[in-house]
């Protein structure tokens, strides 16, 4: 294989000849810099671990004056949630967003608007076109021939509703007696 090398770095992994070149390296530093390396290393873990019990000291008195003050994790998901929502709405992309909302609203209302306009237009033209008087005139005729059969006289002028209603009295008392009575003994097995 060939070995090529970019300035320091190799693109090849180390091999087993590399480690015996690192084993080398490392036997090249002095027994006094190895001293010396030793006690910096034995210094920075001693930094580490006095650092660790003081940060461990500080987060119980945290936790000692939150609850305290009846500061408890869902009161501070709260005020959390409550900062972060206020940060939102005052952020220029929520504004933007609440903008175009609010006129897209305003464009949608004025289109049914427009709609429910041109719907009742609509009813209109038709109620005056030809073929609704068409059938307006034969449901008049039809509430006349029905005033006629139930014995309403046609110029009586009662509304279509009340000729229904007369018609319905006018059929229940030519309702036959058995017929009553079969209504009467079905609701009396149920």
């Amino acid at each position: 294989m060939e070995a090529r090398q970019q300035g320091l770095l190799e693109t090849q992994p180390l091999q087993e000849v590399d480690e015996d070149v690192v084993a080398a390296l490392s036997n090249s530093v002095s027994d006094e810099e190895r001293e010396e390396m030793q006690v910096e290393l034995d210094k920075l873990e001693e930094e580490i671990s006095t650092l660790r019990q003081v940060l461990t000291a500080k987060e119980k008195h945290h936790a000692e004056l939150k609850q305290k003050l009846g500061v408890n994790p869902l009161s501070e998901f709260r005020q959390n949630f409550n900062k972060s929502w206020h940060e939102m709405q005052t952020s220029t992309a929520y504004k933007k967003t609440q903008e175009t909302f609010s006129t897209a609203g305003q464009k949608a209302s004025a289109a049914f608007s427009n709609v429910g306009t041109a719907i009742g237009r609509k009813f209109g033209d038709m109620r005056n076109s030809s073929s609704f008087k068409s059938f307006e005139e034969k449901v008049e005729s039809t509430v006349s021939t029905l005033k006629s059969k139930v014995g309403v006289p046609s110029n009586s002028g009662g509304s279509f509703e009340e000729v229904l209603s007369s018609a319905a009295h006018a059929s229940a008392q030519d309702t036959p007696a058995s017929a009553t009575r079969l209504i009467e003994s079905s609701e009396q097995q149920c």
